[in-house]
């Protein structure tokens, strides 16, 4: 029988996992539960019927910034299973079927990017120039004076006022700020657009690389982190729906009460730890709670009334290859990025996923409308794709993919919460990032230190 858990990690994403790990890694015996029938969250991958093939719920980019996601999959063992840029390089098609490529030099950053955009034949003279107006957000983390304007200013706005010209901002920022942001640049709050400015462009020129892994993502992380787990001795359960009561009754002694310590009941199994992570999406985070905590209230508030924002991914197979690199911007588009996996799988024809970020007006649509939409941008881009035969077409909807950054969004919290040994994790807490794969990481490491402060001081 597994030993009684120091410490439950209630949700299998990204967050959790990191957290669970780390937390294994010093020795901790650690508890996973995860409410789905697998685990991964809105990181995961599932079979393809007609394929046989894995296919991630949505096409996941890394970035060379992302250091404590890079630290956790080192700690699977599965780092290399990444394949990660030497240096930016992406190939964009304008609307007019124009094709260029933004290739960054290896140069110290963020000259790598200026060179880069300097050398750009996409670009006139004039887009040349504004790219002197980023050097200040670019500038190595200084923060702009926090007043109003910062407050309520769009990614446009904050782009615009950096001197940036409508074709830069088309054809390079608006791009960059829809994947990494999951929102339209006139809706995306310019002030979280500008830190992700700064960790992509202000410290190690390999920060703005892009890579993809070689895996799907469920053997990228999710069962490497679950054998990880397990072989540290400690357990990890998928179909296990958690709910937290706040100062509940210790199954051993019925009749006391722990204070403020929080109890774990998985259907009619009541479970006990020193401490607990609840690293759920912020969407279901208040269903998890039975009692609805008071000094959780303004958390339980924020996470309610934060907004959603969907990804739609078109996965395409072809009978041939149909472009020459991983990476294609789509500027101007509903479908703003292709990505192909046909070198990292060693395939003989092309696996297209087209991602359309911030995806609002193609979420509520039928799959084959969404299909011909797809299909129909990437023809008038990409004329090798004219003559290809579509083998197969998948469509790819996660309505909640994101939570909003528009201004006036709640407040995230931290970490740490008002409840003695209860932690928080996941891609909304507070970790300066948005919702990415790396904010999900950062803020699983931050409550397992967290987690780890606390059994000290108990």
């Amino acid at each position: 029988m597994t030993p009684d858990p120091i410490v439950i990690v209630i949700g299998g994403g990204f967050a959790g996992l990191s957290a669970a790990t780390a937390l294994a890694e010093r020795g901790v015996r650690v508890l996973v539960l995860e409410a789905r029938p697998s685990l991964g969250g809105r990181a995961t991958a599932f079979t393809d019927p007609a394929t046989g093939e894995r296919v991630d719920n949505g096409q996941h980019v890394l970035v060379g910034a992302y250091h404590e996601t890079f630290a956790f999959l080192q700690r699977l063992g599965t780092d290399r299973d990444v394949c990660l840029q030497p240096d930016l390089s992406i190939d964009v098609i304008d609307r007019s079927g124009r094709c260029s490529r933004l290739a960054c030099p290896p140069l110290p950053s963020p000259l790598h990017l200026i060179a880069g955009v300097m050398r750009w034949d996409a670009i006139d003279w004039r887009d040349r120039v504004a790219i002197a107006g980023m050097r200040r957000a670019m500038s190595g983390g200084r923060r702009e004076p926090s007043d109003e304007r910062n407050r309520v200013e769009t990614v446009r706005q904050w782009l615009v006022r950096h001197g940036q010209t409508s074709r830069l901002i088309e054809l390079l920022w608006e791009p960059l700020a829809v994947a990494a942001l999951n929102q339209s640049i006139d809706e995306a709050a310019g002030a979280e657009f500008g830190g992700v400015v700064t960790r992509m462009f202000t410290r190690d020129r390999r920060d703005c690389a892009l890579g993809l892994p070689r895996k799907a993502l469920d053997e990228l992380y999710v069962h490497p982190a679950r054998r990880y787990v397990e072989e540290a001795g400690g357990e990890v359960r998928a179909g296990a729906p958690a709910r937290i009561k706040c100062g509940a009754p210790a199954p051993s002694e019925p009749n006391e009460r722990v204070e403020g310590r929080p109890v774990v009941y998985v259907r009619d199994e009541v479970l006990q730890a020193r401490a607990v992570i609840c690293a759920t999406a912020w969407y279901s985070l208040s269903s998890v709670f039975l009692d609805r905590p008071a000094p959780l209230a303004n958390v339980l508030d924020a996470a309610d009334a934060t907004q959603a924002s969907p990804i739609v991914t078109v996965n395409l197979w072809f009978d041939r290859p149909v472009t020459e690199g991983m990476f294609v911007g789509l500027p101007g588009r509903a479908m703003q990025w292709v990505f192909d996996k046909r070198e990292l799988f060693g395939e003989a024809s092309s696996h297209l996923s087209l991602v359309s970020s911030g995806a609002v007006a193609l979420v509520g649509r039928e799959n084959q409308e969404i299909v011909d939409l797809a299909l129909g941008e990437l023809r008038q881009a990409l004329p090798a794709a004219r003559d290809a035969v579509v083998r197969r077409a998948v469509v790819v909807r996660e309505k909640r993919a994101t939570f909003s950054v528009a201004p006036g969004q709640p407040p995230r919290p931290s970490t740490r919460t008002a409840v003695p040994g209860l932690f928080l994790a996941g891609d909304w807490i507070d970790t300066g990032l948005p919702a990415t794969i790396e904010s999900a990481v950062v803020s699983g490491h931050a409550a397992a230190a967290a987690a780890l402060d606390f059994l000290r001081a108990g």
